[in-house]
């Protein structure tokens, strides 16, 4: 894989601004919602946030929570796709649909259930953690992940350990901050759809420089299901305000 830009300084992780969109070249569109700016507005002005962007079936959706911290998540994350692809589309083509005219969808069964996906020509992937939702967008396949700075259990150290590679020779990956290094193994997983139905050991971490760039490779049971011409290009990991972010994409454009 080759170098990505950092994202330090163009991602913005700040709870009190409600929606951040970072445009770097040659990389996806990155859009972030602030969870904690949804949870200190009122029922009734996410109730118009949800008339202004969400279609007529994401409306009845998201009322099918019961918990209302759930819908507010769910809400971020809608608003975060829909931002994203709409940013996008703009920059690349020069097109500006409405958000509420982009429906996020996910896959409904099969071995990537649960993935994210947008009636229109692009690829989205979507995670939260903490106060945040961020979505990302491009042309090809991608798959980003956020984790919140915390405590990491001893069973995740255990699984995180087993999957290193026997050499690293210049002792990067031993440096790599927990959370950030299952970010890495989240975002590979996700880009091909699969999520934690594949066992996260089988995304092994090859190099990680704290300048950004990550490399892995994948196990016997991901080389099985996968093909190598159709792994991603680019995988960046970061620390960012206290979070992990990894994301990993294949550029690509509509034929």
């Amino acid at each position: 894989m080759t170098d990505g830009p950092g994202l330090q300084h163009q991602l913005v992780l700040d709870p009190a601004r409600p929606l951040h969109l970072a445009c770097v070249p040659d990389m996806p569109t990155l859009a972030v919602v602030s969870i904690a700016s949804l949870r200190a507005l009122g029922e009734s002005v996410r109730a118009e946030l949800g008339r202004r962007h969400l279609t007529p079936g994401e409306r009845a959706r998201v009322e099918t929570f019961a918990r209302p911290s759930r819908r507010i998540e769910w809400l971020a994350g809608r608003l975060a796709v829909k931002h994203a692809v709409t940013t996008h589309l703009d920059r690349e083509s020069g097109q500006s649909p409405e958000t509420r005219a982009i429906e996020v969808r996910a896959v409904a069964s099969g071995p990537r259930a649960g993935k994210p996906f947008v009636d229109a020509p692009v690829e989205v992937s979507l995670s939260h953690s903490g106060d945040f939702a961020v979505a990302a967008c491009d042309f090809g396949p991608l798959g980003i992940d956020l984790e919140c700075g915390r405590a990491v259990s001893p069973l995740l150290t255990q699984v995180l350990d087993e999957s290193r590679p026997a050499d690293d020779p210049a002792g990067r990956l031993s440096s790599i901050p927990a959370t950030l290094h299952w970010a890495c193994k989240e975002a590979v997983l996700k880009y091909f759809g699969f999520g934690l139905r594949i066992d996260s050991r089988e995304v092994v971490l090859t190099e990680w420089l704290p300048s950004s760039r990550f490399s892995w490779r994948p196990g016997p049971t991901l080389r099985r299901r996968t093909t190598s011409s159709a792994y991603p290009s680019h995988g960046i990991a970061q620390q960012i305000s206290g979070y992990s972010l990894a994301l990993v994409w294949r550029q690509g454009r509509p034929q």
